[in-house]
This record gives structure tokens, C-alpha cells and sequence, in this order.
């Protein structure tokens, strides 16, 4: 039978039962310490990879244990990416950041010894599996790609940044909420047109991210360490923070009949909070430990409400007005955006339905992705859509711009390894979302088929 954790249930059916005994329903081994805490957020979740990884308080990456404390003040992506994961199991970040072989050359000179316990985490990165050969080819193609159009990735941002700006001016000026929804939807497209910086190693575009009231540095564990490690698994934050109100797990005992249907009727009041919240929680998150979770950064929100008041000194009623909808709104439409971009699918695989155990990385984030269609041929809508989705996992750092040029090789190992993507539409991947968080019974693994070889064998 097919392990499960203590207290969930995924209605497996008989059949599931009987023929379960090589699979399993998460990816790690045990129920993910602090997972349940009230209060949820990227110093728990931290804390309790430390206590789930045998680390041993240094680095793991597979089996080896590594001393990477003075490499971190060199480390070319920032020094934040060790620091902040010392203590824990970094094999996936370590494998999907570091396209070229240089990290891993270099790696022997920090070896400590050997762990003590299996990884906690089943995924794996085998020589000849569909990610470490998708990854050699990548990294072969990236010596004939022309890096230039990373340079119109940003334009984009900065005309995104200019128009916020200027619609924010105008709002204030106009009394305008007409020019202020103009100003969030604006808001909205810089911030994820940001989270393709903060993917990257330290540049002063990341910080556009916190606009309004989100956090690079948080989103660096919760999105980039947590979601887009370990999608829609008992690891995945972006699962786990919207709980109990957004369970989108198939347990049933983890959700009533409000949770399962009510968020057809509260889930857009959830999206408009996500920004506010997030600040919040900051906020109480150091009054309970006694630590400040702030940075000089998480002042970026009020340049903002700064600027509307030096362009319009006169107007502070309504500047704090339309600051507040603006930030509300904007937080609305990247909830609508963000949480129906490519995994809450009942077509995605979940933590609760039935995979093979110790299944290929690249292969379980093939299964989590439904991708939205539309958006593909035009930057500007991949950079403020969260689209490219398949590559952007498999290969996170890579800007949005080159991935184009990378689509033949990806599309050319998914034929060999006999895996295909599956998209929809933007419509039906909304109303997805809504039948994933009402979905209480297990499915097992299929992967999509190449297509190719579909059109072959008819």
C-alpha cells in the first residue's frame, strides 16, 4: 500500500490499493516538521527542512554533507542562497541553479563527509534520466544562444515601473478609480514581470518585486526554495500558506464541504488580501519570535504612496485612498493570475495521489504543470503571466527571454523520454482551480505522451 501520512486521507479506490505497493503520495519520507504551525512562514518552514534533512547543520546535496560558510561571501548569485539554507538538503536547488559544470567541479574542495541518514526528499537526478539529459543539452544549446533578448526582458520591467508611476500620478490627480484600476493592473504585471529577476542572482531588479507589499527575500524560500522544488507536494508553501481556506491537496480529511466548494465564493476576498497579508504576517511573525523579519527593502512599498504625495502634495485623503485600492486590486488580479498559472489542476499531480516512488525530478515537475495557453510567442505576456511555465521550472535562473530558443531541445528529450505537456485555456484553467480544491480522491500517475509519438503511431 501506498505510504500515507498520519491523519490524511486520499480516498484511494480499491484497484489503487492493490497495485500501490511501488508507489507513494508525497515526495518526502515524513510529514514535514512545522508544516501545521497557525501561524506559517519561511523561518518555520526553514527550521523544519533542519529538522527533516540530516544535514547535520551544514549542506547537503545527496548524500554528501558540504562546509559552504566561506564560499558563501563568493558565491555568484548573492550570498543569501547559502546563508539562508544551511542546515538542509539542497540537491534540488543545487542541480536546477547551475546549468554549467563549474559548481559541481568545485564542489569536492567543501566536502565534510558523508550523511547519516537517506535523503528525506525521494526525488532523483539519475546520469541518464530525463533531467540530467535534458540539462547536458541545455547546457550545450545555451554556447549557440543568443543572450540579447535578455536586454528587452528589461524594458519591459522598466516601462512596467515607468507606468505605474504615471497612472499612479494621474489616479491621484484625477480622482480617479478608473486610472486606479489602470494603475493596479499595472502594479500586478510589474510585480511578476519582477519575479523573473529575483530568480536570478543579486541585481537591483528583484527589489521592484516589493512594490506592493511582497517580499523578494520572502519569495526566494516560499516560491523559489519551496513551490518551485517541490509543486504541490506537503513541501510546496504556496500549498500550504493558504490553507485551511485553499486546500487544494486531494486529503479528504483536510478539508469540509465549505472549503471544497465555498471558494467559488470567498476565493477572489483571499486574492485581494494576498498583499496586505503578507505584510502582516511579517509583522506578527517578529512580535512571536522576538526577531525582526524586516529589511531596509520593505520599505520599497511606500515609494509608491511617496511619490503620489511629492506629485500631488495636496491630496492626502485621497492619495491614501487610492493607494489602498490600488494595492488591493493589484493583489486581486495576481491571486487570479498566480493561483491558476500552471498547477492547481486535477490533471496536475498532487501530494495524495499515487507516483512511483523515487521518480526522476524532471519527470514529477512535468506532472505538476498544466500550462496556460495564449500566452506562448510574446514576452511580454510570459513575463506577466508567469508563462513558459515547463522550462521556468526546469530551469529557473534562465531568463524568460532566451527560453524560446531553448523550446527544440526540451521538446526533442520530451519525445525521446515519451512526456508531453498538457495546457488549457485561461478560462478553463480558473475553473480547474476550483475542481482541484473540491477534489478529494487520489488518481494515479500517468504522464502526458508525447504528442510527436501520438501523431506517429496514428
Amino acid at each position: 500500500m501506498a505510504e500515507k501520512f498520519e491523519g490524511k486521507s486520499s480516498h484511494l479506490s480499491e484497484m489503487q490499493r492493490a497495485t500501490a505497493a511501488s508507489y507513494t503520495t508525497d515526495i518526502t519520507r515524513r510529514y514535514p516538521t512545522f508544516r501545521d504551525e497557525p501561524i506559517k512562514s519561511v523561518h518555520s518552514w526553514l527550521d523544519g527542512r533542519r529538522y527533516d534533512d540530516g544535514a547535520e547543520g551544514l549542506w547537503r546535496i545527496n548524500d554528501g554533507l558540504y562546509d559552504l560558510e566561506d564560499f558563501a561571501r563568493t558565491h555568484p548569485g548573492g550570498t543569501e542562497w547559502i546563508r539562508l539554507t544551511k542546515g538542509t538538503d539542497i540537491t534540488e536547488a543545487f542541480e536546477t541553479h547551475h546549468i554549467s559544470r563549474r559548481a559541481e567541479q568545485m564542489l569536492p574542495k567543501f566536502f565534510v563527509r558523508q550523511a547519516a541518514q537517506p535523503r528525506n526528499v525521494r526525488l532523483t537526478f539519475h546520469e541518464h534520466g530525463f533531467y540530467r539529459t535534458l540539462k547536458r543539452r541545455i547546457r550545450e544549446q545555451l554556447g549557440h544562444v543568443d543572450m540579447t533578448p535578455k536586454d528587452h526582458s528589461r524594458r519591459i520591467l522598466d516601462a512596467l515601473i515607468g507606468a505605474v508611476l504615471a497612472t499612479a500620478y494621474l489616479a491621484v490627480r484625477h480622482e480617479s478609480f478608473v486610472v486606479g484600476l489602470l494603475c493596479a493592473i499595472c502594479v500586478n504585471a510589474t510585480i511578476i514581470a519582477a519575479h523573473n529577476f529575483l530568480h536570478q542572482r543579486d541585481n537591483w531588479r528583484m527589489y521592484v518585486f516589493n512594490i506592493a507589499f511582497l517580499s523578494y527575500r520572502e519569495w526566494r524560500v516560499s516560491h523559489v526554495m519551496s513551490h518551485h522544488l517541490y509543486p504541490n507536494s506537503m513541501l510546496d508553501m504556496e500549498i500550504s500558506l493558504f490553507e485551511p481556506f485553499l486546500c487544494y491537496l486531494p486529503w479528504a480529511d483536510l478539508k469540509n464541504i465549505v472549503q471544497r466548494y465555498g471558494s467559488w465564493f470567498y476565493g477572489p476576498f483571499i486574492y485581494g488580501s494576498i498583499f496586505p497579508s503578507e505584510y502582516l504576517k511579517r509583522l506578527l511573525d517578529s512580535l512571536n519570535q522576538g526577531k525582526n523579519r524586516f529589511h531596509l527593502d520593505d520599505l520599497v512599498p511606500f515609494l509608491m504612496p511617496a511619490f503620489m504625495y511629492a506629485t500631488n502634495p495636496d491630496q492626502i485623503a485621497v492619495i491614501l485612498q487610492m493607494w489602498l485600492f490600488v494595492v488591493l486590486m493589484a493583489s486581486f488580479f495576481f491571486g487570479l493570475i498566480g493561483l491558476s498559472a500552471g498547477h492547481h489542476h486535477p490533471k496536475a499531480l498532487h501530494s495524495g495521489d499515487l507516483f512511483p516512488q523515487d521518480i526522476d525530478f524532471g519527470l514529477y515537475q512535468m506532472a505538476t504543470i498544466v500550462e496556460r495557453r495564449g500566452v506562448e510567442g510574446s514576452l511580454l505576456k510570459v513575463l506577466t503571466t508567469f508563462g513558459d511555465h515547463y522550462l521556468h521550472h526546469l530551469f529557473p535562473t534562465l531568463d524568460h527571454a532566451i527560453l524560446p530558443q531553448l523550446n527544440g531541445v526540451f521538446l526533442a528529450t520530451c519525445d525521446e523520454f515519451d512526456v508531453g505537456k498538457r495546457s488549457s485555456s485561461w478560462f478553463s484553467q480558473y475553473i480547474a482551480q476550483n475542481l482541484q480544491l473540491a477534489r478529494v480522491h487520489a488518481k494515479q500517475y500517468e504522464p502526458q505522451k508525447s504528442q510527436k509519438k501520438i501523431k506517429s503511431h496514428k
